[in-house]
């Protein structure tokens, strides 16, 4: 069985990559595929730990992958409605450059 230090470090490298694509790109299409890319680095340590700490105190077998589940199907929730969105913005403006959407301003 692989420790589940190695586990963590895969989360926390992938959750790394995924804050850096949400401070350093401009694109909005980019910065909800890091966003989704950090709840997947979440879900790997929450099945990791499931796997790893089962039956060790109130940590049940499938507590991990139910919020796993859980956490799937709220980012395609998100997922959906950001696209929606985006492609709203990118009608009315002609980009995605999120830092030319000021809509909120007068």
């Amino acid at each position: 069985m692989t420790p589940l230090v190695y586990f963590q470090l895969l989360s926390a490298a992938l959750f790394v990559i995924g804050l850096y694509g949400v401070m350093a790109r401009r694109s909005a299409v980019l910065i909800i595929m890091s966003i989704e890319l950090m709840l997947n680095a979440v879900n790997i340590n929450l099945i990791a730990a499931a796997s790893h700490l089962e039956g060790i105190g109130g940590f049940v077998n499938f507590d991990g992958q139910i919020i796993a589940i859980f956490v799937i199907t709220i980012a395609a929730a998100e997922l959906g409605l950001a696209i929606a969105i985006i492609l709203r913005m990118h009608r009315n403006r002609g980009t995605v450059d999120v830092d030319e959407m000021n809509l909120m301003k007068w």
